[in-house]
């Protein structure tokens, strides 16, 4: 795995389980990644999560959705913010996913939280991924 773009790291980790009809996939933590897991299931995107604790970094265990024919209810994933480029975007800029049926998640000075929810705080912030 690389080292440099850890969240990349974790949208291909589930991109891939997605893809593969993986009920879970174990990701390894850090306080960014439990945010973002956090905001894809208060979304619906995945069943549920839970961190294990393994005495060293610790592991995020998701648990992935399926629609009753067997398709990922997560059907796409895309860094937009990225190390060498970063993105940022004030609140009346932040960018609708398909026209608002994703989701853009935005890391700002009052936390991890949906493109949504930053418009409604007027607050804008680093754009770090869309979900649809």
């Amino acid at each position: 795995m690389s080292k440099t773009d850890p969240i990349a790291d974790y949208l291909t980790c589930i991109r891939n389980a997605t893809r593969a009809n993986h009920p879970k996939v174990d990701i390894p933590a850090s306080r960014l990644k439990q945010e973002i897991t956090k905001i894809l299931q208060e979304e619906a995107y995945i069943k549920n999560h839970v961190i294990i604790n393994d005495g060293k970094q610790g592991v995020i265990r998701i648990y992935l959705k399926y629609d009753n024919d067997n398709r990922s209810v997560i059907s796409g994933l895309r860094r937009i913010s990225k190390p060498g480029f970063r993105r940022y975007v004030n609140h009346k800029a932040v960018p609708r996913v398909f026209n608002n049926l994703g989701i853009a998640i935005v890391t700002t000075s009052e936390g991890v939280m949906t493109g949504q929810e930053a418009r409604k705080r007027g607050v804008g912030g680093e754009v770090l991924c869309y979900i649809w």
